[in-house]
């Protein structure tokens, strides 16, 4: 008999018939969990198409629900059930709870201060924790941002103690854009100037009324204009400021002005 004191008061003294029956149970588990691991795959594979993603989300479920099990099947073996055990025994698993769930209601509180602030919103292009995206939908414990890319991405709420957050619309619908051109610096710049903003006010994307303005800086290696000019719809940004650096680079080849080469750095 193998004898717990102090701490491990709780557990009832154990035999190796104890131990084997633990072990016995967890081994079970695992080749149960591995067998329906590999049952919803085969399944996943030969079945429909259609419901290949709803056959893979069952796998995990019940492997959790097999996990829970062998532990509620291991608790009576092990923990003598008198008042004073079940107790202490709740009361440590309370307190595991809520050291892993820190993490959680710190997201929460942080949501509802994201809400509160109206930090951010659906349909709102933002940069969070280094991810630029539309929101999507904002849930108890995170947001969720859909990328130029197509790709969602799932953020904590939690990020928002320890990162600032960019909002390019904050409810708005249009967007401000800014197209870059990198040019010689031996050219006419009031040409280019009045070329790239003919350019910006033809543009079928641009918000209508809306303002153009150019910003020229001389660079060692040329001069950097950058034109920036409000898209109609935020989700056409990237169709914007495409069609604006092809049209720009036609009109500034029409009238003759050559392209900034920056050399590569030897390596």
């Amino acid at each position: 008999m193998i004898e717990q004191t102090g701490f491990w008061g709780f557990f009832r003294p154990l035999t190796w018939n104890h131990i084997l029956l633990v072990l016995a149970i967890i081994a079970a588990a695992r080749l149960l969990t591995g067998l329906i691991r590999s049952v919803f795959r085969h399944a996943a594979e030969k079945g429909p198409p259609r419901l290949r993603l709803t056959i893979l989300r069952v796998g995990p479920i019940l492997r959790v629900l097999i996990g829970v099990a062998a532990l509620l099947l291991c608790i009576p073996v092990l923990v003598e059930p008198t008042l004073e055990n079940v107790i202490a025994l709740l009361a440590g698993i309370g307190l595991a709870i809520a050291f892993a769930l820190k993490d959680l209601a710190s997201s929460v509180a942080a949501g509802l201060v994201a809400v509160l602030e109206n930090a951010y919103q659906p349909g709102d292009w933002i940069d969070l924790a280094g991810t630029y995206g539309e929101v999507k939908s904002i849930s108890l414990r995170a947001v969720r941002l859909v990328t130029a890319d197509d790709t969602e991405v799932i953020i904590p709420h939690l990020r928002l103690w320890s990162t600032s957050v960019a909002n390019a619309t904050s409810g708005g619908r249009s967007l401000l854009c800014v197209t870059c051109f990198y040019l010689h610096p031996d050219h006419d710049a009031p040409v280019v100037r009045q070329a790239l903003e003919a350019v910006a006010a033809t543009s079928v994307g641009r918000k209508p009324d809306s303002k153009i303005s150019l910003v020229v800086a001389e660079m060692p290696w040329g001069t950097e204009y950058k034109v920036k000019a409000y898209v109609n719809e935020s989700r056409e940004q990237f169709a914007f400021t495409t069609d604006l650096t092809i049209r720009g680079k036609v009109a500034l080849r029409a009238i003759g002005v050559h392209f900034a080469h920056v050399p590569y750095a030897a390596h």
